[in-house]
């Protein structure tokens, strides 16, 4: 079945995560993804751990259904083979730091003379403009400047980062629907766009109800471990054997999960008849649960749970995530690709599921510069022998 970005050819200028997950997730969904690498060493997660038969399986797992081509920008025969490839091509990524990309000579508004059609799309830590947009930025920048290190962890705990490098997450996710809504708006109104993306701007944007608390009631959130503000029992729960946690997210549920658990007392005590009184009763309230939680397994009560249509779930651990029949299987979110040099390895799988375009279809990782020598003759019609020597 076609995908549905068949036809749309991408140069990948990006590096390590938040601009190959944009790039990643373009590819899976039928884009033509140039991956740009310098000579020699290529991306820096070539060298990144965890390494499966000698490749980083870090970098195989961003850069599936990605060709690989090896170009020396500091060199003007490079710099030329970019631009005739820019003059076919629809998106233009890169994640350098502010100001680099132009001093290369590929500023938007010299990539635009060449393709007045291309959506040139931008990462960066701060973004293009504002006084911080030159400061250097990582994924725990992004964390600690969007107020969500401050809130995540727990009251007497120091502020802690998410446990995945989620500021570079969301701004290739960010990026990613940037580049969409660009091309939709070359479709219908015939011109191209500047996409410009900042991680700090994508984690604050993240932080969504939080930074209303502040806004509205002028509080200043706190770190709550793993309770919700606004709704409660909402939290994580000690079982006989392991964690679990169980979302009672409205009034009706709070019924049911009483009857479930048998404590009707619960449900007729005034104090936590509605949601808010629920909330303003979490401690109570945790113990009380708890109390109930230890006397069962974690199976126990996520199966009485669910059977009573509460919200609730086992804490997996990584081992649990890439085994779980609807995760790993039914979902397709673990998948065994061919490796880039031998044998077989697993990745993630994409998140969106479409059903016309069918399953997704992972291509492994190119090893470096293994499609140059290719896009040169069949691009942009070299000849085999000023291929060789462009390689």
């Amino acid at each position: 079945m076609t995908k549905p970005l068949q036809g749309i050819r991408v140069l990948d200028l990006t590096r390590v995560l938040s601009g190959p997950y944009c790039t990643m997730l373009l590819a899976d969904m039928g884009a033509e993804v140039i991956k740009i690498e310098t000579p020699v060493h290529g991306d820096d997660s070539r060298a990144y751990p965890p390494f499966d038969n000698g490749i980083s399986a870090y970098y195989a797992n961003l850069n599936r259904n990605k060709k690989s081509m090896v170009l020396n920008l500091r060199d003007e025969k490079g710099k030329e083979v970019l631009r005739q490839l820019i003059k076919i091509s629809d998106v233009f990524v890169e994640n350098f730091k502010p100001g680099t990309i132009a001093k290369m000579g590929f500023s938007y508004e010299e990539v635009k003379k060449l393709n007045p059609q291309i959506i040139f799309a931008s990462i960066s830590g701060f973004g293009q403009t504002g006084p911080y947009r030159l400061l250097p930025g990582y994924d725990v920048i992004a964390q600690a400047m969007s107020g969500m290190m401050s809130v995540t962890g727990w009251p007497d705990s120091p502020p802690t980062r998410t446990g995945t490098a989620i500021g570079d997450v969301l701004g290739g996710l960010n990026c990613c629907i940037g580049i969409l809504a660009a091309l939709q708006g070359r479709h219908s109104q015939h011109h191209g766009e500047y996409v410009d993306v900042g991680l700090v701007d994508c984690s604050v944007s993240a932080m969504e109800t939080i930074t209303e608390i502040y806004l509205v009631e002028h509080r200043i959130p706190k770190r709550a471990g793993n309770r919700y503000e606004f709704i409660y029992p909402y939290d994580s729960f000690e079982t006989m054997d392991k964690w679990v946690v169980i979302g009672v997210g409205n009034d009706a549920i709070w019924e049911r999960f009483c009857k479930a658990t048998g404590h009707l007392d619960w449900l007729e005590n005034a104090r936590f008849a509605l949601n808010k009184d629920r909330a303003s009763h979490k401690d109570e309230l945790h113990e009380m649960v708890t109390s109930w939680t230890k006397q069962h397994t974690a199976k126990d009560v996520i199966e009485l749970l669910r059977a009573a249509s509460v919200p609730c779930a086992p804490i997996h651990d990584v081992a649990d995530v890439v085994t779980d029949e609807h995760i790993a299987k039914a979902r397709e979110m673990i998948c065994e690709i061919d490796h880039p040099v031998e044998g077989k390895m697993h990745i993630t799988g994409n998140p969106i599921k479409m059903t016309e375009a069918g399953r997704y279809t992972y291509a492994k990782a190119p090893t470096l510069g293994k499609d140059t020598e290719s896009i040169l003759t069949e691009l942009l019609g070299m000849s085999a022998e000023e291929a060789t020597h462009m390689v």
